[in-house]
């Protein structure tokens, strides 16, 4: 059975996750408040953020906004994106993650990378320390193959834990997660929450009409999405749009939500008014034949045994 994520009491999470790594960033404070009432309003439980994200000022606005409503949200946050995953470094960084949030309680808390120097007994020794003091009630890896997954999660086995859920990076242009990670996770039923279901913005059609955004702003995001293939799919996903009368944004972030292992995708934006695109995912009833039509705009990555011929 898949894990379900709930608030303490007893909310389930929402279909869609969504991303606060531009609070306090490229999103001032009137901006991340707006976009987080506009979550609530949508019907969004379940929020997303990390230790090193815009040098905390992500988790600080996080906190000051979901304080009303704590209850019924989920809120994630993630360690050790830097120095390592030795248990010193997780227990720093969730601590300093619980005073930020105000929350005595961290709903996940994610390793936010795999780390080859660090045994991972060590990593969830420092979980289970966690868990018994009530800092956390899940455990979540970002960032990590799906063999780490499976290592990691027989590992956490001996501390009774187990991996609630996983964050890989995934999207139309980005699809190798459909090999391994995606019927890895629904097979031992952890919970998928995708990101970067935009591709850093260039599935909403903005660079097209020579918009600006992290592609253009951002060295990493720029190389990440550099082939041109990629444009091309997100030329083709916006004619999509246009003919389905939706934005492509729309149809990008319920493309992602819509394989068959339903993960969950984690949208953001800059502005409440660039979310918006996002947020209409939740009710936006992708077709199979829009989804097919979506799908061919990018090859089927070629399975992980290479046998081509046995692809179905």
């Amino acid at each position: 059975m898949k894990q379900t994520l709930t608030s303490p009491d007893g909310t389930p999470a929402s279909r869609l996750a969504f991303g606060t790594m531009q609070f306090g960033g490229r999103a001032d404070a009137a901006q991340s408040r707006a976009m987080f009432d506009a979550c609530i309003a949508a019907g969004i439980t379940h929020f997303d953020t990390a230790h090193v994200y815009t040098d905390g000022a992500s988790e600080t606005l996080l906190g000051e906004f979901a304080a009303k409503d704590r209850d019924r949200l989920i809120i994630a946050t993630k360690a050790a994106y830097t120095g390592g995953a030795s248990a010193d470094n997780i227990l720093s960084s969730a601590e300093t993650s619980r005073q930020r949030l105000n929350l005595d309680t961290l709903d996940v808390l994610y390793l936010h990378r795999f780390d080859d120097d660090t045994d991972l007994h060590e990593s969830f020794q420092a979980f289970a320390d966690l868990k018994a003091r009530g800092h956390i009630r899940h455990i979540g890896l970002s960032n990590f193959a799906a063999w780490q997954v499976v290592k990691a999660a027989n590992i956490a086995s001996k501390f009774d834990l187990d991996v609630a859920v996983i964050q890989p990076m995934y999207n139309l242009v980005k699809r190798q997660a459909e090999v391994e990670i995606l019927p890895m996770a629904d097979d031992l039923g952890i919970l998928v929450c995708p990101y970067s279901p935009l591709g850093g913005g260039l599935l909403t059609g903005k660079y097209t009409d020579g918009g600006t955004g992290r592609l253009t702003q951002d060295d990493r995001y720029a190389e990440r999405y550099a082939a041109p293939a990629m444009h091309d799919a997100a030329t083709g996903l916006a004619a999509i749009a246009t003919a389905a009368g939706t934005h492509p944004a729309t149809l990008a972030v319920a493309w992602a939500a819509a394989h068959p292992t339903q993960p969950s995708p984690i949208i953001s934006a800059r502005t409440a008014e660039q979310l918006q695109p996002s947020l209409d995912a939740l009710n936006y009833e992708i077709t199979p034949e829009v989804y097919a039509q979506i799908a061919a705009l990018m090859p089927t990555p070629a399975p992980a045994t290479d046998r081509t011929e046995e692809q179905t």
